[in-house]
């Protein structure tokens, strides 16, 4: 064991952990095995030169191609389908790690958080950079855990195309579906790869067709595997008509051969691929008709348009007779048009894990999806090639600060030059740029468009800030955009023009409060949860008027468990969580008018105002309340007395006269507001707030509670203690679908009854059942339901 332990503290000193493999016993491998956690032996990637072996890349060693062979991807999927061993996979063929790891025993290299490690999950968005074959990829591995769908959202943001993953024993699931909406919101161009082929229950087809009927996508099916779960051994390419046989023998999976599919040895399996060629190429054809057609309805360009009727004419005419003499590089192109447009989705499979179908993505990556230049932003012509970057993900590092992640649209980047944060009106210098690959950076002199990058030294920018090279450069922007009648006619929306497209940040639903160890910690858990805050906008931090006790608000129990564990490893405070509660919200339901004076004096100054308004609920649902002026008042109001009204409602509303949570779906309209000259904003904001706070306590209220999308996937021996569990937690059951030898629950049920649900479940179904939860909407409590909360949080029950 000494041997084990010079190795983890002075690793640089070997030059190959297989070497090292080979000197030990098997006891002792058992427990590096058992150390991974705590000494990180399984970080085999190379960051520096002195880690290379010799069949392993540096990072100094990316190449830096024209934009036209720069691919911005994400993998993205439903939790546990194989995100993150795809990914390792990738790194492993594209020569930049030595060995495969693997999430069970927290060895890889995009999940490098400890809770990360611990958990076998993905927690949060890792970026890392490499070369395939001539083309530069910045790949970004997503969570699948609906906790932390904002980073999915984050990085959708700023990528150019995608890679969904599914399980194929169970084709779409709940989470699945989360992010397919969310790559559409950003029209994002995808492909998807079925994976776990070699999984028991795995079914190719069954796994397409929910691609069709749940995603309401076209499935354009580019490959075929030859066996299914244990049968699994390697793919066809419709494509080319060859098939691909991994080395049964080959532990790494870099060992496969490609063979031309011939009639003698593969009759069956020819056919069936001729056949699924020429279904292939009648829906390329089909799409790229579609596509000519809107082109010219659109009067988009014509040459577009004619580039897909050459294709038509190719299928139509020269090709007619026989489909299989039709060039291959011809329909390539012609997948490559059609996924661009987003009419349809190339769909490849294979099995990460056992190293199966990894290469022909990587290819397709590079075939299929888009290069920067080929994503249409119309923001770019304004900048005229100077700098435009878009910050989207903020880390703190103890050593270096905040790294800042940016996608660089047009322009460059260099270290030590001054850029301009437009949302924050501020300029600062970036003092390094990094090159990222995981948790492991290398400098690099300078960056350009279409590119990822890591910068070093911006303490005020935060997540959805859009960087410019200076402020000049933003006027400059701004006057283009004008003069191509691109803008409206008030001047302020200029500056909102030339802001790029941040991120919408999802409202908590579970919040608690967190107490230091002693109040001498009180300022350092404040520093924490800021940092914290800054890295996460899903994370909010607020402060308890009542009790003065700081308050955590998260997008769930996980999330809420991670971030106290994060505090205690990263920040060393042992902080103590009260218990978790529901994010409630209030609504009214009826209108109320008010009237309010509010007269005090400060020194040898009058502060007198008198306000009348109105409280009516609204029918639409809106977070905010809606704002109204009567037509008495409208006309005789100054800009400081609006803003000092605005700012009255939008408190009042942040706390409910129930439980003291957020007051949604109300229109508040002012009929009167009597101000006494000299009479401060502050006072006019304080008489505002009160007087809706004694309107909202006359008013007939009601609880609204957050309800979830709940999606159970069970076995039939288990279906029955599942469905009575739900029903006494107010569950309602929409359907139950079958799926392979399973059914899969799908209803809603309310947040709060949702507490250690994955601890009941394993126990009722002996762990093999799983779930997801996905936040549906806020819906009214019944007056029982909202009478026993009320009595529970009053202490009466």
């Amino acid at each position: 064991m000494s041997n084990l332990r010079i190795f983890a503290v002075n690793r640089k000193k070997i030059s190959s952990l297989h070497y090292f493999n080979n000197m030990c016993s098997s006891k002792i491998r058992a427990s590096l095995k058992r150390l991974k956690l705590h000494v990180l032996l399984g970080r085999n990637y190379s960051s520096l030169p002195g880690l290379m072996g010799n069949d392993i890349k540096s990072l100094h060693s990316i190449i830096n191609p024209p934009i036209a062979k720069i691919r911005n991807i994400g993998i993205m999927a439903h939790i546990d389908a194989g995100k993150t061993t795809t990914t390792e996979r990738i790194l492993y063929y594209s020569g930049y790690t030595r060995s495969l790891g693997d999430v069970d025993d927290g060895d890889t290299v995009t999940d490098f958080m400890a809770q990360e490690r611990e958990r076998g999950i993905t927690i949060q968005s890792a970026a890392v950079t490499f070369d395939w074959k001539g083309y530069r990829i910045n790949l970004i591995d997503t969570p699948g855990h609906v906790d932390f769908t904002l980073e999915v959202e984050r990085c959708l943001r700023v990528l150019d195309g995608a890679v969904a993953v599914f399980d194929a024993s169970a084709g779409v699931e709940a989470q699945t579906l989360t992010v397919w909406r969310q790559a559409d919101k950003h029209k994002v161009p995808r492909i998807c790869f079925l994976n776990k082929m070699d999984k028991i229950g795995a079914s190719f087809n069954y796994a397409v067709e929910s691609i069709r009927e749940k995603l309401k996508a076209k499935p354009l099916l580019l490959q075929l595997p030859i066996g299914e779960g244990k049968a699994f051994k390697g793919v066809v390419d419709i494509v080319s008509k060859e098939k691909l046989l991994w080395n049964p023998n080959s532990d790494d999976g870099k060992d496969f051969e490609r063979k031309p599919l011939l009639e003698m040895s593969d009759p069956k399996l020819l056919k069936e691929t001729t056949e699924a060629r020429n279904a292939l190429i009648e829906q390329v054809n089909l799409c790229l008709l579609a596509l000519s057609l809107h082109c010219r309805a659109q009067a988009f360009s014509s040459w577009v348009a004619d580039l897909d009727d050459e294709f038509a004419d190719l299928v139509l005419g020269e090709f007619s007779e026989n489909f299989d003499l039709l060039p291959a590089e011809k329909l390539q192109t012609a997948l490559r048009r059609v996924t661009l447009a987003q009419t349809a989705v190339p769909v490849l499979c294979g099995s990460a894990l056992k190293n199966k179908g990894v290469q022909p993505l990587l290819d397709a990556i590079t075939m299929y999806l888009p290069s920067p230049e080929e994503r249409n932003y119309e923001f770019l012509q304004w900048y005229k090639g100077d700098l435009c970057a878009l910050a989207f993900k903020v880390l703190h590092d103890k050593q270096r600060g905040p790294l800042v992640f940016m996608r660089i649209y047009s322009g460059m980047i260099k270290p030590q030059t001054a850029i301009h944060n437009i949302n924050g009106n501020c300029t600062e210098r970036i003092s390094r740029l990094l090159l990222p690959f995981a948790d492991q950076h290398i400098e690099i002199p300078l960056l350009t468009a279409g590119n990822i990058a890591l910068t070093v030294g911006l303490k005020h920018t935060a997540t959805g800030d859009t960087i410019v090279s200076s402020k000049s450069s933003a006027l400059a922007a701004s006057r283009r955009a004008r003069r191509e009648g691109e803008k409206k006619q008030k001047e302020n929306n200029e500056t909102e023009r030339l802001l790029l497209a941040g991120v919408e940040i999802p409202e908590p639903v579970f919040f608690c409060t967190i107490e230091p160890p002693s109040m001498a910690k009180q300022p350092d858990l404040d520093h924490a949860l800021k940092c914290l805050q800054r890295e996460d906008p899903s994370l909010k931090v607020k402060l308890d008027p009542d009790s003065g006790q700081t308050v955590l608000c998260g997008m769930g129990e996980l999330h809420i468990e991670i971030i106290h564990d994060r505090i205690k490893r990263e920040y060393g405070l042992e902080t103590y969580l009260g218990p978790l509660q529901v994010a409630y919200r209030e609504a009214i339901l009826n209108s109320v008018r008010a009237t309010d004076t509010l007269d005090r004096t400060l020194g040898d100054k009058r502060h007198l105002v008198t306000v009348e308004l109105e409280a009516k609920p609204m029918e639409t649902a809106s977070l905010l309340p809606v704002i109204e002026y009567a037509a008495s008042v409208a006309g005789d109001l100054s800009q400081a007395s609006r803003e000092a009204f605005e700012n009255g409602v939008h408190s009042a509303c942040l706390q409910g006269p129930l439980l003291g949570s957020p007051v949604q779906d109300v229109a508040v309209t002012l009929h009167s507001l009597v101000i006494h000259p000299g009479t401060s904003t502050t006072m006019i904001s304080a008489c505002v707030s009160r007087c809706l706070q004694k309107a909202l306590k006359k008013a007939d209220k009601q609880i609204l509670e957050p309800l979830m999308n709940l999606e159970v996937t069970v076995s039939r021996d288990y279906l029955s203690p599942v469905l009575a569990d739900l029903a006494q937690r107010r569950g309602n059951i929409q359907e139950i679908q079958s799926r392979q030898d399973n059914k899969v629950v799908i209803g809603f049920v309310p947040l709060a009854e949702t507490m250690g649900y994955s601890t009941v479940l394993r126990t009722l179904t002996s762990g093999s059942a799983t779930f997801a939860l996905e936040l549906s909407n806020y819906q009214a409590m019944n007056p029982q339901d909202q009478s026993t909360l009320l009595s529970q949080r009053h202490g009466l029950s």
